[in-house]
């Protein structure tokens, strides 16, 4: 894992500790919390138009940098608990991903990989 991450669950792991929240730290806890946080996070994105949503005041930004950091630490605690390593996880991700949405296919294109490899109706971009 690289060093920042681990630090950064190395330390919400010690706010726990400190603080006897372990007991309360069950993944079923932990993933709720991720949600809720999320959820905060979008709010700030609610009924924004894209361009809008591209051009946030400086205020809002650090309020949007709160709400993100928030969402990691909880990411990064579940992660802890389940002792599953982010990094290592996010590569596999990435590379499944790659897989599914090989470029020749989906440059350009927003459809479901299912929809790239089947013939199916899609959004009517050409894939070539």
């Amino acid at each position: 894992m690289p060093d920042a991450l681990h630090e950064l669950q190395s330390a919400m792991r010690q706010f726990a500790q400190e603080r006897d929240w372990e007991q309360f730290h069950s993944p079923k806890n932990l993933a709720m919390a991720l949600s809720i946080e999320a959820g905060e996070l979008m709010e700030h994105f609610q009924w924004l138009t894209e361009t809008q949503s591209r051009n946030l005041s400086d205020e809002r930004k650090a309020q949007v940098g709160t709400e993100i950091a928030d969402v990691l630490l909880y990411l990064l605690r579940l992660c802890d608990v389940l002792q599953i390593d982010p990094a290592t996880a996010a590569r596999g991700k990435l590379a499944l991903n790659a897989k599914k949405y090989p470029v020749e296919l989906a440059k350009g294109r927003s459809d479901k990989y299912t929809e790239l490899h089947g013939s199916g109706e899609t959004s009517g971009k050409d894939p070539a």
